[in-house]
């Protein structure tokens, strides 16, 4: 009867309950043998969800855009970057946080609705899980699967995840975002699991006020506001702004305050400090990797080496880097030219402090060393999963032969290590109001802040009586 009633609604154009208010356990039926089978059943109702979603990043992780006056499909299906070094030839692994079914290799098909994986953004019993290194698939009935070897993963009850389904949680979100990377507390420095349960002091809009994500990541069709600088090139319509709740007249009584909004961002004084409770990673050197070397822990706790991925060290409850961002990105392009006698930025934020959309915001710095083409001076694409990948072969040169080979570009055949750098925009773990940055923390002989290398003569409470 409810399906009937549905259809109905459907037929006369009628508005749909919120998906929370839908007894999906009334309307769904089994049972199901994969993934795949349950999004067919999804289709029934939610055909137009699908396509929707199916034009979104997350689904073709690439977005068209602009960079270096070039128009170009671009993001993490063929980016570089300074962790993992890039998806081509890497799928199975990589593609564990992507939202469908089956992205083992170049030949996934991005229009089969079917390959849709509609539970992993809407499962609420939290025992839906895709397997590591399963190309976006869990493990299903009768499967017997390890990660790492000796660690067994139980199979998914398909049926019971499908008749519970509700909206996101900070749990679905975070089953990838917090894990960007490689793994827990990684690469954002500001996502990590300790925001699944916050308190306030980790993070005020999540542990006080128990703001779940679609709070500012609101989604108009499936397309999900908020881009990170890797991606981003979506305009300022997909940006999440704090200013889209809090606006700086009514949020300061201090004019002096009001003042510094207009050149500093909400985030440099209300975010102090990130990976305010894990540790986040902030070197990794892959040209150590393959090397006899005894793995030491830091103060943190933190392994320092790993064979399979080289050096690493972390940093705990530090303050972000502070630069000029005019919500513009500068981005290393596959096969560009770069100088590798200086450190080469693979994503950077654009602006100074002439330019008036400019602000002052806070940024984590990931620095590395990672391999690069000596006779064509662009960085290469690793092919490091599978049978043939590094971490099997220990063998750079055939695994860089084959993560080119299937990113389309020639390779000479001979390799070298740069050092690189990449910003992320701090965003979360906001504290409480009373442990916002005060003028001292910035201003003064003790001050964070790097003045001449933020283009001012010096601190500007010292040498100026004008606008900060």
């Amino acid at each position: 009867m409810r399906r009937l009633l549905i259809l109905v609604a459907l037929l006369l154009g009628a508005a749909l309950p919120a998906a929370a208010a839908v007894n999906h356990a009334e309307l769904v039926t089994g049972p199901f043998k994969t993934g795949p089978d349950v999004t067919k059943k999804c289709l029934e109702c939610h055909e137009k969800q699908a396509k929707d979603f199916m034009k979104t990043p997350h689904w073709t992780w690439k977005e068209e855009q602009v960079v270096d006056g070039k128009k170009l499909a671009f993001g993490k299906i063929n980016a570089i970057n300074n962790f993992c070094i890039a998806l081509p030839t890497n799928e199975p692994r990589c593609t564990s946080c992507h939202a469908g079914y089956g992205w083992k290799d170049g030949s996934f098909d991005f229009t089969k609705a079917e390959n849709v994986d509609c539970l992993v953004c809407h499962d609420t019993t939290g025992t839906y899980k895709k397997f590591p290194s399963g190309a976006g698939h869990p493990v299903y009935e009768g499967e017997t699967k390890e990660f790492p070897p000796g660690k067994p993963w139980p199979a998914v009850d398909l049926l019971k995840v499908a008749q519970s389904v509700g909206k996101p949680s900070r749990a679905t979100c975070g089953a990838c975002h917090f894990y960007g990377g490689g793994g827990d507390h990684v690469k954002h420095g500001d996502l990590d699991s300790s925001l699944a349960k916050p308190s306030a002091e980790i993070d005020v809009h999540m542990g006080r006020g128990g703001m779940v994500c679609e709070g500012c990541h609101m989604a108009t069709n499936h397309v999900i506001k908020g881009e990170a600088l890797l991606v981003a090139g979506g305009g300022e319509g997909l940006r999440v702004q704090c200013t889209d709740c809090h606006k700086p007249s009514a949020a300061h009584d201090d004019p002096v305050l009001v003042q510094h909004t207009k050149k500093v961002a909400c985030q440099t004084c209300h975010i102090p400090a990130m990976a305010r409770d894990l540790p986040t990673k902030v070197w990794w050197d892959w040209s150590k990797a393959g090397q006899e070397i005894k793995v030491e822990t830091d103060a943190f706790g933190m392994k320092t080496y790993d064979k399979m991925k080289g050096e690493f060290r972390w940093n705990k409850d530090y303050a972000p880097t502070v630069m000029w961002y005019d919500g513009t990105v500068d981005k290393m392009l596959p096969g560009e030219k770069i100088d590798p006698k200086k450190p080469v930025w693979l994503v950077k934020p654009l602006g100074d402090r002439k330019n008036p959309n400019a602000r002052l915001t806070p940024f984590k710095i990931m620095a590395g060393k990672q391999p690069y083409d000596t006779e064509n001076r662009y960085a290469v694409y690793v092919n490091l999963f599978g049978p043939q990948g590094y971490w099997k072969t220990y063998d750079w040169n055939q695994s860089i032969a084959n993560g080119m080979k299937a990113a389309n570009l020639p390779y000479s055949g001979k390799y070298d290590f740069f050092e690189t750098r990449m910003a992320w925009k701090v965003n979360h773990m906001v504290a409480p109001k009373e442990k916002a940055l005060a003028c001292d923390d910035c201003h003064g002989a003790k001050g964070r802040l790097d003045w001449k290398a933020l283009g001012y003569p010096g601190d500007p409470r010292k040498t100026s009586s004008k606008k900060p």
